[in-house]
């Protein structure tokens, strides 16, 4: 029996390292894997695992660039700068300068944040493929725990599936946000969000979530990101 039992205690631990290989999926994993609070607890409760996927590429789709959106990744950014072992927080061509002063109040490290600015088109670099090439670039280092970045072309559905495995190798959190006319094309990104601005604040959508939940949240900006009446 001691022999059988030796064996058996050998099959589990074998099992469970096989089990621990980043290339093995199991069903209703998605529920235990690591997350990121949104610091909104009505929309985390529509997110499988209730938060953001710590890795993997999301999609923010807005009717224009700066009605607020940022407002959704603030507790994200704070806490993953924050982290003992931080790796960088980048930004990739953002069409509006980072407000150093409004990260720092909602608690983000700046001496993590980096800014890529690769040349493009016009001047323009957002426009350009080259900064879609620096966010799959810097999603598939290694060195960044979040990178952003924005897209007012529409980028191949073979891009868009370039850059989720990039997250995904890199073990990292892609934003890129994109046009709300977005919405009618077919990705790759393990999540999908719409923003649309109301009076103090936004109508969130999901648009594609794997294992969460469909519809919208009205949210206000007012003291953070909170929901009405909180």
């Amino acid at each position: 029996m001691s022999a059988a039992n030796s064996l058996a205690d050998r099959s589990v631990a074998e099992l469970a390292r096989l089990l621990e290989h980043p290339a093995i999926w199991r069903g209703r994993s998605a529920a235990r894997a690591e997350v990121l609070p949104t610091g909104c607890a009505a929309f985390d409760a529509c997110l499988p695992g209730r938060g953001w996927p710590r890795t993997g590429l999301i999609e923010i789709l807005v009717s224009r660039f700066g009605v607020g959106e940022l407002y959704l990744l603030f507790p994200a950014l704070a806490a993953l700068t924050r982290r003992p072992a931080a790796r960088w927080c980048v930004w990739v061509a953002p069409p509006l300068e980072p407000y150093a002063p409004a990260l720092s109040a909602h608690g983000a490290v700046l001496e993590r944040m980096l800014v890529v600015r690769p040349s493009g088109q016009g001047g323009n670099p957002q426009r350009g493929p080259e900064s879609l090439w620096a966010f799959e670039q810097t999603l598939g280092s290694g060195a960044s725990d979040i990178a952003l970045a924005w897209a007012t072309r529409s980028p191949r559905a073979r891009a868009i599936r370039r850059l989720q495995l990039a997250a995904e190798h890199g073990k990292s959190l892609g934003v890129l946000f994109r046009p709300l006319r977005a919405a009618r094309e077919s990705s790759a990104a393990v999540l999908r969000v719409a923003v649309e601005p109301n009076l103090d604040g936004a109508r969130v959508t999901l648009l594609k979530s794997r294992g969460g939940a469909r519809g919208s949240i009205d949210v206000r900006w007012m003291d953070g990101w909170s929901t009405p009446g909180s």
